[in-house]
């Protein structure tokens, strides 16, 4: 059975998407940590990180960080925490969090509610701020 980011990657379920090329996807958390919490995850689905070929884990690296710069210019925070944790979904993906204090990354805290058009109008201005 596809993971629900197979499914997102094939249209089947919206998301709030940030960028996206020919092997990677991003977009908004709906479960967010934070204002502009992102999901970055390969397109094939691998379930562990650390089974991904070199040059697919390189290349969601560089994916990550050029997203990652987007949003923390649209975000106000310190920096970006980055996060991989492979538990909660048989699909590689990294958390990219605004963060201003360690316990900003800590995922057992109830997630922010962010009303759809603020996630659409959120994903649209960290988009627009792509390198």
């Amino acid at each position: 059975m596809a993971s629900i980011f197979t499914r997102i990657i094939n249209g089947e379920i919206p998301c709030h998407k940030i960028a996206e090329t020919p092997d990677y996807l991003a977009f908004l958390d709906v479960r967010p940590l934070a204002k502009g919490h992102t999901l970055v995850v390969p397109k094939l689905e691998i379930d562990y990180v650390f089974d991904m070929d070199d040059e697919l884990l390189a290349g969601l690296m560089l994916f990550a960080k050029r997203v990652a710069k987007a949003v923390e210019a649209t975000v106000t925070c310190q920096r970006i925490g980055v996060a991989v944790i492979g538990l909660e979904v048989p699909h590689t993906h990294i958390h990219l969090v605004p963060i201003n204090k360690i316990s900003d990354m800590t995922f057992g805290r109830p997630p922010l509610e962010i009303a759809a058009d603020e996630m659409a109008a959120l994903a649209a201005e960290i988009a627009a701020k792509l390198a």
